[in-house]
C-alpha cells in the first residue's frame, strides 16, 4: 500500500468514526428513527454526500453503532461467568463489571436501551442477534458448571436468557442513577445483587 493510499484509509476510517460519534452524541436527546443524515454531516462538517461513502443510511449507521455497543462485550461477558468460589463472587464481579462499563460508555448503554425496542427494524434485529450470540456464550459457560449437571439445552438456553436480560436491566438501573447521590447508587448496587441471588437460589433449586 502506497504512502498516499494509506493517508486517504485513515482519513476514511476517522470520518467513519466522526460520524458515528456525531449520531451517539445526537442520539442521547431523540431516538434513531428521527435522526436525520444532515444532522449528522453538520455536526462532523461534512457534505450530506459524504455520508453515503460509509453507510447506506442511518439504519446502517444505527447497526454500526450497535455493533460498537456491544461487540466488544462478548469478553466481559464471559469474565462475568468465569469460576469463582462462590456465587458471591461471582455476583460481585458481575455488578462491578456492569457499572464500570456504564460509567465508562452511557451513550452506548442509552442508545441500546432505547433502540431495543425502537422503530427501526434493522437496528432493533441487530440488537437482537448480539443479544442472542451473548445468550448462547452464557449458556456455554453454565453448561461447564457442575450444578448444570441433568440441565436439558432448553433450560440452560432459558437461564441465559434470564442473565441476559438480567444483565441490561442492571446497566438501565446504573444509568439512571449515574449522577445520583452515592446513597441512591448504593442501594442500586445492592438491589442488582438481589436480583442476581434470586436467580441464583432458583437456579439452584430448578431441579427439586
Amino acid at each position: 500500500m502506497s504512502h498516499t493510499s494509506g493517508v486517504r484509509q485513515a482519513q476514511k476510517r476517522k470520518t467513519r468514526q466522526a460520524l458515528l460519534d456525531a449520531a451517539l452524541g445526537l442520539l442521547e436527546e431523540q431516538s434513531l428513527s428521527s435522526l436525520g443524515l444532515r444532522e449528522v454531516t453538520r455536526a462532523v462538517g461534512v457534505a450530506p454526500t459524504a455520508f453515503y461513502r460509509h453507510f447506506r443510511s442511518t439504519a446502517d449507521l444505527g447497526v454500526a453503532l450497535v455493533e460498537e455497543a456491544l461487540g466488544s462485550l462478548h469478553p466481559m461477558i464471559r469474565t462475568t461467568l468465569s469460576p469463582a468460589e462462590d456465587d458471591e463472587e461471582r455476583i460481585s464481579r458481575a455488578v462491578e463489571l456492569i457499572a464500570g462499563h456504564v460509567a465508562a460508555h452511557p451513550a452506548h448503554v442509552r442508545f441500546i436501551a432505547r433502540e431495543r425496542h425502537g422503530g427501526v427494524q434493522p437496528v432493533r434485529l441487530a440488537i437482537r442477534e448480539q443479544l442472542a450470540r451473548f445468550a448462547e456464550e452464557v449458556k456455554a459457560e453454565l453448561a461447564k458448571d457442575a450444578s448444570a449437571a441433568g440441565w436439558s439445552e432448553a433450560d440452560l438456553r432459558m437461564l441465559a436468557g434470564l442473565y441476559v436480560d438480567q444483565m441490561l436491566i442492571t446497566a438501565s438501573l446504573f444509568l439512571e442513577t449515574l449522577d445520583a447521590p452515592e446513597e441512591e447508587r448504593r442501594r442500586a448496587v445492592e438491589t442488582a445483587r438481589r436480583q442476581l441471588r434470586l436467580i441464583g437460589v432458583g437456579r439452584a433449586h430448578w431441579l427439586d
